[in-house]
């Protein structure tokens, strides 16, 4: 039996109250293509360090348990969502590309290095998640930055569908892909949001045509944002990135209010 929507299930999960107490069960329909490989990750996606101190409080005035908190888990998207197993093997294969445009390339290195927001730009909070039965890959997460740097990266995503609309990359093997990128429509969280979908196709060294999606989303909700990406080569559902969003945001907002009652 194909599995409910994943935006229903959380519209249901936020009107009853329960992003706090209870799991959204999101999912995707199945698709019918073949397993993708993991390798281990030298630093794959985890939450933060469990070793910092609980009280510790991170520049937007969160305590680090408060930034854990405030993440999306597997928990909240249901089966076949898991922890991670490591870097998919698309990531290096694919991902690890160049091109000669500026704009183009710097976003090929965001992609790949998964900081949309700089090198310095460390998570104050991060998770990653596979979906075990669509073989995607879920990136998550939850930033303090100055807002003003914060919303000229976010005009700058605004501008790639027209700097990158369509672009050719070269991988460190010699893959010659076509890339294309398009706005993605998100829901209105946040106080300023922007979104995209990346696809890059190439072939297989038989020829069999390989196409990898990312789905790329960032919000900022005052002095905290959250960056999605949402990836895999076979189907990528919309529904499940912007459900991630929907339910990041207002986990975060539960979690401040907790914050200022503790207070």
């Amino acid at each position: 039996m194909p599995r409910p929507p994943a935006r229903v299930l959380v519209a249901s999960a936020l009107s009853a109250g329960t992003l706090l107490t209870a799991s959204a069960c999101l999912s995707t329909p199945p698709q019918a293509h073949a397993p993708l490989p993991t390798i281990p990750s030298s630093a794959p996606p985890t939450s933060a360090s469990p070793s910092a101190p609980a009280a510790a409080t991170t520049p937007g005035g969160l305590t680090t348990a408060q930034a854990q908190a405030a993440l999306v888990t597997e928990a909240d998207l249901g089966d076949p969502w898991a922890p991670t197993q490591g870097a998919a093997t698309w990531r290096d294969a694919l991902l690890k590309a160049t091109t000669n445009a500026p704009d183009c390339r710097r976003l090929l290195d965001a992609l790949y290095a998964d900081d949309l927001f700089g090198a310095g730009a460390e998570p104050r909070a991060a998770t990653g998640l596979d979906d075990t039965m669509d073989e995607a890959q879920l990136r998550y997460q939850v930033l303090a930055l100055p807002p003003a740097d914060v919303d000229r990266t976010l005009t700058w995503l605004k501008s790639l569908p027209q700097k990158c609309a369509r672009f050719t990359a070269v991988t460190e093997r010699g893959t010659v892909q076509t890339v294309q990128v398009t706005e993605a429509a998100l829901p209105e969280v946040g106080d300023t949001r922007q979104g995209l979908r990346v696809t890059l196709t190439s072939e297989t060294p038989d020829g069999d045509p390989t196409v990898l999606t990312l789905d790329v989303a960032a919000a900022r909700t005052g002095d905290d944002t959250i960056a999605v990406t949402n990836g895999g080569l076979g189907e990528v559902s919309p529904d499940i990135t912007n459900a991630t969003l929907e339910v990041g945001a207002q986990r975060l907002a539960d979690v401040r209010k907790q914050g200022r009652a503790q207070v």
